[in-house]
């Protein structure tokens, strides 16, 4: 059975949503959170957290923490290890909810460095 790529999912559905696996982005996404993830319609800016695909084919959230010559710098909230050049075709969505004990919450980009 072929697994459907995120990017064909949001592509037809205009999101994404699954259940979140790992702990790069604690505290701010826990284990077994739902995710959100829709289209981007808008340029994104420092602090957006969007779903990318390394070159690898490894599927990533992490947060934009600079943008430097039409690329991003990004790195997990509990990661120190931060990734250069990831470009606008890594991307493919952006992270906007997040349901966690069936309450949704918002993800905004918050106008203040955290």
């Amino acid at each position: 059975m072929n697994k459907r790529k995120f990017e064909d999912i949001i592509a037809e559905q205009g999101k994404l949503i699954y259940t979140n696996a790992g702990d790069s982005m604690y505290p701010t996404i826990l284990p077994r959170d739902l995710l959100v993830i829709e289209a981007v319609t808008k340029p994104l800016k420092k602090y957006d957290i969007p779903l990318y695909k390394r070159d690898s084919g490894q599927y990533v959230l992490h947060r934009i923490i600079d943008i430097k010559d039409n690329s991003y710098v990004i790195c997990g909230d509990n990661r120190t290890f931060v990734e250069h050049g990831i470009t606008d075709k890594h991307i493919i969505g952006v992270l906007t909810a997040i349901v966690r004990n069936g309450q949704t919450i918002a993800v905004t980009t918050p106008k203040h460095k955290l």
